[in-house]
Order: C-alpha cells, then structure tokens, then sequence
C-alpha cells in the first residue's frame, strides 16, 4: 500500500487585480477549486475572503497592482496563502479589541486554523499570509436530535 504523501498538491491558484470585488471572485474560485462537498470549504472560503480582504485594505495594493491566491491541501490539510505587495509601515496583527465593529479578520482567521502566520520576501518584495485549515470532517453535532423510528406510545404525528 502506497503511503500518503505529505507534500501538499496545489488546487487552484490565481492572481486578483487590488480591487473589492476581488474579494468574491476569490470566495467563489476557493469553493470551485475545493467543492461543495469538501469537508473544510465553508472554513478555506472564510480564510480566503479575510486574507485577500485584508491585503486589499492593509497593504500597498493599488488597482493595477496583482494579490495572489494560491490553495494547497493535504488529506488532512488545507492551506490558503494570499501573497500581497506588503506595507512600508505595518504587518498583519490581530487586533486586540474584540468589540470593534471591523478589523476582526486575522483573529477569525486564527479561530478557524490550526495554525496562520505570514512570510515577508523582502523589501519591495511583499508578503504573505497564510492558514492552516484541518481538511478531515467536523464531529456531528451532538445536540441534534436522533432520528427517531416509528411513533412514541403508539400515537401517530400530531
């Protein structure tokens, strides 16, 4: 029996232009590339909206300047990485007031990963961001009913 291999296979990869829209164009590339079926694709599509959101609004992305999406996976894993141009003047931190209205993205990403981190490549060579996401199924939920067979005390629906 062949073992699997550890080395993560990429699934999709894309450069996006600095624009808002680029946020849903990479939510649905994500869901495409990974399927609906896919056991971690609500949390990967989630992990892309954030990161590429926040190159967008954090780095010295311009319109005409290219962020790229590139999704990896593992039989365990899924890693989503968004490269952007990076910033001059700050680098991805989560925000420490929970309450605020927006700027919660890195700390979502960071609920819904096994681990996130980012890559800086040099000086005018920006960065990427990056997550970890488990690609195994969630446990069932235990508060849902169990289906039941037959009727309770020999009565019929209603």
């Amino acid at each position: 029996m062949k073992a699997a291999s550890a080395e993560p296979k990429v699934i999709g990869s894309i450069h996006l232009v600095g624009i808002r829209e680029s946020v849903s164009h990479a939510r649905s590339e994500v869901r495409r590339w990974l399927g609906d079926d896919h056991p971690s694709v609500d949390d990967a599509v989630l992990a892309a909206s954030e990161l590429v959101t926040n190159a967008l609004r954090h780095s010295d992305a311009r319109p005409y300047d290219f962020i790229s999406l590139t999704v990896t996976a593992t039989e365990e894993t899924v890693y989503v990485e968004v490269r952007d141009p990076g910033s001059a003047f700050s680098g991805p931190c989560i925000r420490q007031e929970p309450e605020a209205e927006d700027g919660r993205g890195l700390l979502i990403v960071r609920e819904i990963s096994q681990d996130w981190g980012t890559r800086e490549h040099g000086r005018g060579l920006g960065r990427t961001v990056w997550s970890a996401i488990r690609a195994v199924p969630s446990c069932p939920d235990l508060a849902a009913p169990e289906p039941v067979s037959g009727t309770a005390g020999g009565r019929g629906p209603g």
